[in-house]
């Protein structure tokens, strides 16, 4: 068998088969071993797999097949994030229905990644789109709501007039909707939200408990969530100048300590005191209009071109009643952070700054740098935010900025304005309560019935699901569910009376963020999960994906199992253990003559270095090229994993996406890498059957060598736990590269054996026991290849359901260390010692190296330093 080449193709079909027809990876929920729950984020089904995918799900599967390996009952899940809004643009203009073009994908996809060999355990496939998942899904809604953690209010959206559709912020660019180009209008919608502000402390404080998350993603996550401690202060308006009955403004700041640097407070444009100035001055209200045309976003209001509109109104300084300042209208606040009113300290505060030099407003500076004389401060084009003490600032001079903050507001709570302190201590929060609504039809139907009678009345969970209409028309843009002539006419069920079925759907974010809890009992139709089951399976151990989804995706998974354990379907706190971001698959680009994108399969490389060109294939014509991107549809530098498994095996593919950098950082997908795979496939094959011959030994022969035995077994279990303890940290090209070296010591062992190895003799167990150790250890990463060297090596198991082997870690100890030796700190030389020499033996050890006696010079040390196992220093 071994003397044949390895044929990627049909073994790895063969082994795929089966692993099916043995139902080798599907996880049973009454098994007694301990879980491991490993889950890379579920794919939108978009057509075909990527080479991101590909590495990818990679990860996981290395990370799935060696728990199973170490005696877990893994869980290993795949689904499919199917509902949003890419598939009604492909129903628009391929004239097809949602559904089939994305259940078409799904089976195109779904074929792809068995062709990969992943250990994935499709029994518990889900579809978010499909009507099983998402009558569980709105069970889940109805549960919010009786709880009071969904609710229906009134909140500005993006809305585009063209499109008759709400936009998400990311998808407002430069003004316009990102589909049909109109400018994008501020409106205010009855929206649905769930309330996950009710959490916003938990969310904050459970990012302390994930040890096992990237420290980025929790800084990103906590900066979103926006917790910040401030005062709310009532700035006092001068009656002559502001509006008739508006008497304070309240602002909230993190900041009080600069105080005495404010030279302006703004509101937002929809804040109660300019629409009441505006009611009397029609430029303040074409202003107002005009802040209504930006993105509702914090990100759109923050990059905006900084604008206002001085209304006028005074208020006075809370420490100076003789000291007014102007009220503006910016847009750059924001009605829902805070009161929707600041207070500007331009000299310690961009924005502010900023705005202040635009406007023509002092610039005070409060806050002087350590060591810097207040005299010589100046503030130029950038604010000062680092920390100092106080100067410019009255009574605060000389306090630092924590002193500072306390003192204003120990002064300002003791000031009684009508009953109440002038300022109110408060903790804010950045994160805003989360609109699911959406005006689509490709989307999970909010459960809930609009009664005239009644008012708002949830569907019955007998009724459930609530099932989109199949005969919808995609002609024109818009909510199909509002056009379609009986599907929303419904009678209350509480009535009769004739109502309406809400015609919003769900946004997409909600459907990924409880899949992770489906996947644990997909098989119970009463109910969206088996809490008891539930509980035991969850959390994920291992969550694999992209970091563009740090923050939204997993932070509404974090408030949805929150929110389930609220309602009595989850026990838990923390939905993902461990969380694993990995880098992106980037390729070279490539331009014709005419700046036409060039795809890697249409042109030929020839030379190395700066002589390295690109020519099209089609007619020899140059090619520049151009810089490494992330593989794109736009730049058409992507590679079609069909194309490699069916030219190298899905085995190479993988090997190569494992290999090439490190799993947190981007990989650039080159030919000559993939070669590199394809070639090493080839001589690990080679080199089991080398094994194989080796430790069968030849008939009559009767060498043997102990010593050399010994260092084979050696070879094997130090890789062994190399590649144990790289996988548990997921360096997964570290563990490719002891793979590497553990070849190269079994190809030098082979070839450095003079004689012909005796049957039965130490040897050739070394080389039995160490063939066994490579496949094993290379099963989670090349998982066919492993599985026909098995075979071919004499097993009649699989080794996909093999015990991980137990490596001897006393035999790879070694009894001798080898110590660098220092005279006065600078390293002179090496001493080998015995590793369990005591500090005499080691100072008598070290001398007498050669090296150190000439650098010595006779010179008697001082003194000697050994530090056990690290080092020695000489001082003389």
């Amino acid at each position: 068998m071994f003397n044949d080449r390895y044929h990627a193709g049909e073994t790895e079909a063969h082994w795929q088969s089966v692993w099916a027809e043995r139902r080798c990876f599907e996880a049973s929920n009454a098994d007694p071993r301990p879980k491991y729950y490993v889950l890379e984020m579920f794919p939108y089904p978009s057509g075909r797999i990527h080479m991101g995918h590909v590495r990818n799900y990679a990860m996981g599967d290395v990370v799935a097949r060696f728990r199973r390996a170490k005696g877990f009952n893994v869980i290993h899940p795949m689904g499919w994030d199917a509902f949003g809004l890419p598939a009604e643009n492909a129903a628009m203009q391929n004239k097809r229905h949602p559904a089939e073009w994305t259940y078409n994908n799904i089976a195109t996809m779904r074929a792809q990644l068995k062709r990969m060999g992943l250990s994935i355990d499709w029994a518990r496939e889900v579809a978010t789109c499909d009507p099983s998942y998402y009558k569980q899904q709105q069970r889940i809604f109805l549960g919010f709501l009786d709880a009071g953690l969904a609710q229906r209010k009134t909140s500005k959206v993006n809305w585009d007039p063209v499109d008759n559709t709400v936009l998400a912020n990311e998808q407002v660019v430069d003004g316009r909707g990102w589909r049909s180009g109109a400018v994008v209008e501020q409106r205010e919608l009855t929206q649905w939200f769930l309330k996950i502000t009710d959490y916003a402390q938990e969310l904050h404080d459970g990012l302390d408990t994930l040890d096992q998350w990237p420290e980025k993603v929790r800084l990103m996550q906590r900066n979103w969530i926006g917790r910040s401690e401030g005062l709310t202060i009532r700035w006092q308006l001068d009656a002559a100048t502001a509006p008739a009955g508006e008497t304070e403004l309240r602002a909230y700041t993190t900041r009080p300590d600069t105080l005495f640097g404010a030279s302006f407070l703004a509101v937002a444009a929809d804040h109660p005191l300019a629409k009441a100035a505006a009611a009397k001055d029609a430029a303040l209200s074409a202003f107002i209009d005009e802040c209504r045309k930006l993105g509702t976003s914090v990100a759109a209001l923050e990059t905006a071109e900084k604008k206002g509109y001085d209304t006028g109104i005074r208020a006075r300084h809370p420490f100076d009643p003789a000291w007014e300042l102007p009220v503006y209208v910016a847009n750059f606040v924001l009605m829902d952070y805070g009161t929707g009113a600041i207070f500007g300290c331009p000299a310690h505060d961009q924005r502010d700054l900023d705005f202040a030099r635009l406007k023509g407003l002092p610039v005070v500076p409060v806050v002087c740098p350590p060591g810097t004389d207040p005299a010589t401060l100046d503030i130029g084009d950038t604010a000062f935010t680092e920390d100092g003490r106080l100067v410019n600032s009255r009574f605060l001079d000389g306090l630092t900025v924590p002193e500072g903050k306390e003192e204003v507001a120990r002064r300002l709570e003791a000031v009684d304005i009508a009953g109440e302190p002038q300022a109110k201590r408060q903790v804010n929060f950045r994160l805003r309560d989360w609109g699911i609504s959406r005006q689509r039809y490709w989307g999970c139907p909010i459960p809930v019935i609009h009664c005239p009678a009644c008012g708002v009345v949830p569907v019955p969970t007998a009724d459930l699901p609530v099932t989109l209409p199949e005969d919808v028309d995609f002609d024109a843009p818009g909510n199909m569910l509002d056009r379609h002539p009986t599907w929303s006419r419904v009678a209350c069920p509480r009535c009769g009376t004739a109502a309406r079925r809400e015609t919003d759907t769900m946004d997409t974010f909600v459907d990924s963020s409880w899949y992770f809890a489906r996947f644990t009992d997909p098989w119970n139709e009463a109910a969206p999960t088996t809490p008891d089951v539930a509980n035991r399976m969850l959390p994920v151990d291992q969550y694999i994906g992209g970091i563009e989804h740090a923050i939204l995706h997993l932070l509404y998974s974090r408030f949805f199992t929150r929110a389930m354990s609220r309602i009595g379907m989850l026990a838990l706190e923390e939905p993902f253990r461990g969380l694993f971001t990995q880098g992106m698959v980037v390729h070279e680009t490539y331009r014709d003559a005419g700046g036409a994108w060039i795809s890697p399969d249409e042109i030929r490389i020839d030379g190395m270095g700066p002589e390295r060109r690109a020519t099209l294939l089609r007619d020899g014509t140059a090619v520049s090229i151009g810089g490494i991107e992330k593989m794109s549809k736009s730049k058409r530098n992507i590679v079609d994993p069909d194309d490699i498994i069916e030219t190298y095996g899905a085995d190479t593919a993988r090997w190569f996406m494992l290999s090439d950098s490190p799993p947190d950082r981007d990989v650039i997908w080159t030919e000559d890498g993939v070669q590199g795979a394809a070639k090493f496939v080839q001589r690990l094959w080679r080199l089991a059957g080398e094994l194989k011959r080796a430790a069968e030994g030849e008939p009559g022969a009767t060498g043997d060598a102990p010593e050399r035995a010994l260092e084979v077994r050696k070879a094997a279990h130090r890789a062994l736990i190399r590649i144990e303890e790289d996988v548990e940290r997921l360096r997964f090209n570290r563990c490719v590269a002891h793979l590497y070296e553990l070849a190269n010591a079994l190809s030098a062992a082979i070839a450095a054996t003079e004689e012909p190895v005796a049957p039965g003799s130490a040897l050739a167990g070394g080389f039995a026991e160490a063939a066994d150790m490579l496949v094993q250890g290379l099963a989670p990463f090349m998982p066919h290849l492993a599985e026909a060297c098995w075979a071919a090596l004499g097993h009649d198991t699989l080794v996909a359901e093999t015990p991980w082997p137990q490596a001897d870690r006393a035999l790879v100890v070694e009894s001798t260390v080898v110590l660098p030796v220092q005279i006065n700190g600078k390293k002179r030389g090496e001493v080998t010692v015995p590793r369990d020499a005591d500090a005499d033996a080691v100072k008598a050890a070290a001398l007498a190296v050669d090296v150190i006696a000439q650098a010595l010079d006779g010179r008697t040390p001082k003194k000697m330093i050994v530090v056990p196992g690290r080092i020695v220093n000489v001082v003389v």
